[in-house]
């Protein structure tokens, strides 16, 4: 097919994809992604949080795939002991979206910035991944199969933090309180991103 040249604005509802042609099979690939629906969902133990806000998207540029999630805190929970899980007061379901191979790739690495300091709820946040979604708020992230990915604790603006851990194929994704505050937050924005890849 022949090169197109567009002198106007190209629009498309459901984002743009770069692809190749294998030469032998015809099977075609993504090598890059613009725009579309996210495919990361957070559980409703996170989502019905009062003036809570999360977004996420997955970009793929060449081999590489970056997933970001974006929260605002406010609204959610803080916990009443340690390593508890962050959510909408006593909710199940408060996970921040399954990572799949198929969507986000074999995961490299994980990074926690902090984009605002919280307040209200303790400030001291980790990362982790579960192999169950059904987590519930104040609740143990241990009652769970969970993995720590990012030793976070406590977060001022503009902290970044490198995980030591990744999650598996499948797992669903965690934050907890470090130490215990069992109060609301009132402030307090992240941004998880995870590295991956196509294995």
């Amino acid at each position: 097919m022949a090169n197109t040249t567009f002198s106007g604005p190209v629009r498309s509802e459901g984002g743009f994809q770069v692809v190749t042609k294998s030469a032998t099979t015809g099977e075609y690939s993504t090598t890059a992604v613009i725009g579309g629906t996210s495919l990361v969902t957070a559980g409703a133990g996170i989502t019905a949080g009062t003036d809570t806000v999360y977004t996420s998207s997955v970009s793929r540029n060449g081999g590489t795939i970056v997933t970001q999630i974006m929260v605002d805190l406010t609204g959610l929970e803080g916990a009443g002991t340690a390593d508890d899980i962050i959510g909408v007061n006593a909710a199940a379901d408060c996970h921040l979206g399954q990572i799949t191979a198929a969507v986000n790739g074999t995961i490299l690495a994980v990074r926690l910035t902090c984009l605002e300091a919280p307040a209200g709820g303790n400030a001291d946040i980790d990362v982790y991944s579960a192999v169950e979604s059904t987590g519930t708020e104040n609740v143990a992230i241990s009652t769970l199969d969970e993995t720590l990915l990012v030793n976070g604790a406590a977060q001022t603006l503009g902290k970044v933090t490198i995980g030591a851990g990744v999650p598996a194929a499948d797992e669903y994704l965690y934050l907890t309180c470090g130490t215990a505050t069992d109060a609301t937050f009132t402030a307090g924005k992240l941004l998880i991103e995870l590295f991956g890849y196509d294995a």
